[in-house]
């Protein structure tokens, strides 16, 4: 199995997490939140989908399929490119109402399928490019950006799942 193997199966594993996460919830099961300080299903699904357009986006030097495909639209928010969940108040995150499970799902499926397609076509020397992002030392590269973008996509989905679990009880995973 070659290194690009690996990436593309880990990031695609995102999309099958969250299809058994969000089956059968409706958007009041998406907005729910155990708290005040806290973030909903929709919120956790909508902001790894978002920070992983953003910034492999950004690592294609392309725009996000936020802006380019109006996805924006779908969640009825504005076409703010900057805005992808990061230092979101809690008024902020209880005003966020989340679409249809399908529409976070189809946009999930969308950047995670771009995702693959941008890793196929890397070599390993790209991996070694670093990014011109001088507030972190050392400075990242391609490899520690794509590593860092999968973890925080499994730890927001794995978020999600735990909020499921608050909201449903036991018994609601698949196998």
């Amino acid at each position: 199995m070659e290194w690009h193997d690996l990436l593309i199966d880990g990031y695609g594993r995102v999309p099958e997490f969250l299809e058994n996460v969000l089956d059968g919830l409706t958007r009041d099961d998406l907005d729910w939140q155990p708290g005040r300080d806290c973030n909903s299903i929709g919120w956790l699904v909508w902001h790894l989908t978002r920070q992983q357009d953003t910034q492999m986006a950004s690592l294609m030097g392309e725009a996000p399929l936020w802006t380019v495909n109006k996805w924006y639209d779908r969640f009825n928010r504005p076409p703010d490119p900057d805005d992808i969940g990061f230092g979101h108040t809690p008024e902020q995150v209880s005003a966020f109402k989340s679409p249809e499970a399908r529409t976070l799902l189809d946009y999930n499926h969308a950047v995670v399928e771009r995702s693959k397609q941008y890793i196929r076509r890397l070599s390993k020397t790209d991996l070694n490019r670093e990014l011109d992002e001088p507030w972190f030392q050392p400075l990242p590269t391609v490899g520690v950006r794509l590593i860092s973008v999968l973890d925080d996509s499994v730890l927001h989905a794995g978020q999600a799942a735990y909020l499921r679990g608050l909201r449903q009880g036991r018994g609601w995973q698949k196998y």
